[in-house]
């Protein structure tokens, strides 16, 4: 969405709740929207799926009261659901495909789900794990949220988030600036968006509530975890079990919280997850024994699918998907069995509360509000698709699945009918040449369609008033050689590794970037005696004193887009790419 249509998406909100003298009224009042979305969370990992170890009672209650999508899917992985959910596209189109390397920001030029209801005079709330880009023009509060608060990068830990943080009174951005939070992070996350919900139960908001728990590291507190390792829940299951049951109790408040507030009716209150289980059935790492006297081994739950987090099979990428709105004709506590997708949340959302689209990119999805209120209970079958690349560049056939009610093409190669065989144990490709034929011909006609963003890359504006200083970090560099050093845990080991920013500096002048090994805000030596900047074809070198914190250039730079690749010559004998740049214009 290009700067003038979100200004006037601005104005027009604006305007929509000025010219109603005051707070809408409730004959007038569009429904309230709140989404709740998990992370590592798969279809197997709610008890009323099935799963007899873990405890989840309101997500139970919830789906007890719920119209919920039974064979609904997103990407395999973390932020390409994400922006396919920001923007009802196949996330590839968003130039999303990996969850590091510059491949997980989402192209400031999509309209967002955010823009689609702030236009529509809502005002929006964002908490919790953004993954879309933690710079600007990408930061949640550039995309159409009023108010955010959110950690940086993937989760909790990893490199763009403050550093040091350990899921406990952490450090989080609220608008992009650091501040002290009290309490564990799922905790605070629920807490920030009731806060927002009580600050605006008189206008209509969209609250996007996108926890980083159940994701990995496996941390919670003790009196979460210990009562399931005393079931025999082994290893890194019981953090992740407690944890999401962490996230049912906080789901439970916000639930109460609506209903004491007169919201609950018209709100439409949805809880999904992003991708399949990640240690939820399996993978379990080898821990210390557990406390007491444990019974047998439980060796966890993924509701007959084959597969977890990553994979093309089902198991990978079908996950829960529940939607409750009594006031607006959904009739709860049944199931719809319709092949649906992250992809039509967008539109369903625009649709059921009555909201026009603005004009932007072509929308993939599809409105499933006529399926919700029980309008049209026979839905023409469809053609979805799924992948994981998780690389620099696309690669075709690479981990993908394409989706019909009744068949899965994995990889392009091996064919299961889902609706006889849901476990995806019995390849029945050499039966059906003409459905593997027919499916992968659907699959050449979708990579087509993707090709034209095949050599984009979404660039870091640099020199806005916006967000100046930038601070950038190696968990965005883009390289085909050598790993990215997306957390805490690999900053500390210092890895010899590098790769270059993205980035367009938005106007010419005089530029301050300071290099560093460890993020300001840890005032740690740079412990390097040689430093190297390249800015497209301007390039530099200095001595560095590796007592000082970081290695400061000042340059006059050109304007317009260029690859920004750094060099510290380390005291300890190896090279480097400065983890951590702040880029500053001075003029």
């Amino acid at each position: 969405m290009n700067n003038h249509v979100k200004n006037l998406a601005t104005l027009l909100s604006f305007l929509l709740f000025c010219g109603s003298s005051g707070p809408l009224q409730a004959a007038d009042r569009k429904p309230n929207v709140v989404l709740v979305i998990t992370d590592d969370q798969g279809y197997g990992d709610v008890a009323v799926h099935g799963n007899r170890m873990i405890q989840t009672p309101n997500m139970d209650r919830l789906h007890s009261i719920s119209v919920r999508l039974t064979d609904f899917h997103v990407d395999p992985t973390c932020s390409p659901t994400r922006s396919a959910l920001m923007s009802g596209r196949y996330s590839t189109r968003t130039g999303v495909w990996h969850t590091i390397m510059g491949r997980s920001i989402m192209d400031s030029a999509e309209l967002t789900i955010a823009e689609v209801f702030k236009a529509a005079g809502y005002v929006t709330g964002m908490y919790g794990k953004w993954h879309l880009g933690d710079n600007y023009p990408c930061r949640p509060q550039d995309q159409g949220f009023d108010e955010t608060f959110y950690n940086g990068g993937g989760g909790v830990g990893q490199t763009p988030d403050y550093f040091g943080n350990d899921y406990f009174d952490d450090t989080y951005f609220r608008n992009g600036k650091p501040e002290k939070a009290q309490g564990y992070c799922t905790d605070v996350w629920f807490r920030e968006a009731i806060s927002f919900i009580e600050k605006n139960k008189e206008r209509p908001f969209f609250t996007y509530l996108s926890t980083n728990a159940p994701h990995g590291p496996f941390l919670v507190a003790e009196s979460y975890k210990i009562p399931y390792q005393k079931k025999g829940v082994q290893g890194s299951m019981a953090p992740f079990y407690g944890m999401i049951t962490n996230i049912d109790e906080n789901l439970g408040r916000l639930m109460k919280k609506l209903d004491e507030l007169d919201l609950e009716k018209n709100t439409i209150l949805i809880f999904m997850t992003d991708n399949g289980t990640a240690a939820g059935a399996g993978r379990r790492s080898r821990g210390k024994k557990a406390p007491g006297a444990a019974a047998k081994k439980w060796p966890g739950f993924n509701a007959g699918m084959r597969g977890q987090k990553g994979s093309s099979y089902d198991g990978g990428h079908r996950v829960p998907f529940f939607i409750r709105w009594p006031a607006g004709g959904i009739k709860g506590g049944r199931d719809i069995e319709t092949l649906s997708a992250h992809i039509d949340v967008l539109p369903t959302l625009a649709q059921l509360c009555g909201i026009k689209i603005p004009e932007g990119p072509p929308i993939d999805g599809k409105s499933l509000a006529p399926l919700l209120r029980g309008e049209e209970p026979v839905w023409p079958d469809r053609t979805l698709f799924v992948h994981s690349q998780r690389i620099e560049q696309v690669k075709k056939g690479r981990n993908n699945s394409v989706m019909t009610k009744r068949w899965r093409l994995v990889g392009n190669k091996e064919l299961y009918d889902i609706t006889a065989d849901p476990a995806q144990a019995k390849n029945i490709a050499a039966n059906h040449p003409g459905v593997v034929k027919t499916l992968n011909g659907a699959y050449d006609e979708w990579w087509k369609s993707l090709s034209p963003v095949f050599t984009d890359t979404v660039h870091l504006v640099l020199g806005n008033p916006a967000e100046n200083p930038a601070n950038l970090t190696c968990h965005d560099w883009h390289t085909n050689n050598g790993p990215v050093p997306w957390n805490h845990g690999h900053i500390r080991k210092g890895p010899a590794a590098n790769g270059f920013w993205a980035v367009n500096f938005e106007k010419a002048g005089k530029y301050e970037i300071t290099l560093r090994r460890w993020p300001s805000q840890e005032k740690k030596k740079i412990g390097a005696t040689k430093a190297r900047i390249r800015i497209g074809t301007l390039e530099k070198s200095q001595a560095v004193n590796p007592e000082e914190t970081g290695a400061i250039f000042k340059l006059d730079v050109p304007a317009g887009k260029a690859r920004l690749q750094t060099w510290l010559q380390r005291t300890d004998g190896k090279a480097c790419g400065a983890y951590f740049v702040e880029v500053r214009r001075v003029d």
